[in-house]
């Protein structure tokens, strides 16, 4: 199926080695998906050679490419705020730079975004990463859906498709990897069904996880428990959309 405009993007931080595949495999899918595209990658504040990799892209493909520089690494969940806030097309795919996900999987998402689909969230099939990392992220998953009332089995799965509408009503506040927690939760509350479409994970290759460093743990729960009290919390006490808390 056909639909009329997709904008897929990448937020890239020191993925020079990965992101120029990535982009060359989505140009060559995103023909058949739609008869109108872009692929924008925020590069966020990478010290490699990323720069000089999406450069190439740029010039390459001018009329399908952009490439949004952070001077300075704003951290996950800026980058999706800024890829977000880019995208101009009727609806928006995301997932990373670092290469663990295929983004041919894409065609498996469009399909199952009829009408009343407000987006399409995929989940892991197979983790394909070190035992502590799979153990910390089942930990953290079922964490965050139980405190949250999320329905979604898998919310650190960043392979997602949805309507450029929806992102316009809400208003995201994370700078770190909790962004996925709060996209979700205010994604569910939407007037529209949500679908979930099993993808590939790959090994990381190249790179390390920003996720889990100490510092970026800390700052992560640090937000997640604030986004308890906005999410959860308040809306109880104050009666207001958590949409745009």
């Amino acid at each position: 199926m056909s639909h009329e405009s997709i904008s897929a993007f990448f937020p890239a931080y020191n993925d020079g080695k990965t992101i120029g595949g990535l982009v060359q495999k989505t140009l060559a899918l995103l023909p058949a998906l739609a008869v109108d595209f872009e692929v924008i990658v925020i590069n966020d504040g990478s010290s490699d050679d990323t720069a000089q990799v999406l450069e190439q892209l740029r010039a390459a493909h001018p009329d399908h490419v952009r490439i949004i520089t952070h001077e300075h690494n704003r951290g996950y969940g800026g980058a999706l705020r800024s890829g977000f806030a880019a995208a101009s097309k009727d609806l928006v795919f995301y997932t990373d730079g670092d290469g663990q996900y295929d983004p041919s999987e894409l065609a498996d998402l469009t399909k199952r975004m009829g009408p009343s689909v407000g987006f399409v969230n995929g989940f892991k099939k197979n983790r394909s990463d070190p035992w502590h990392r799979v153990a910390i992220g089942w930990l953290y998953n079922r964490f965050a859906r139980f405190i949250f009332g999320i329905q979604l089995r898998d919310i650190d799965c960043d392979f997602r498709l949805i309507r450029r509408s929806l992102l316009e009503e809400l208003s995201l506040r994370s700078t770190s990897g909790t962004i996925c927690v709060e996209l979700v939760k205010k994604l569910e509350l939407c007037p529209y069904l949500v679908e979930e479409v099993g993808v590939s994970h790959y090994p990381r290759l190249h790179g390390k996880s920003q996720f889990f460093r100490l510092r970026s743990l800390f700052t992560t729960f640090f937000q997640l428990a604030r986004l308890y009290v906005t999410l959860v919390i308040l809306p109880q006490v104050t009666g207001r959309d958590v949409r745009t808390a």
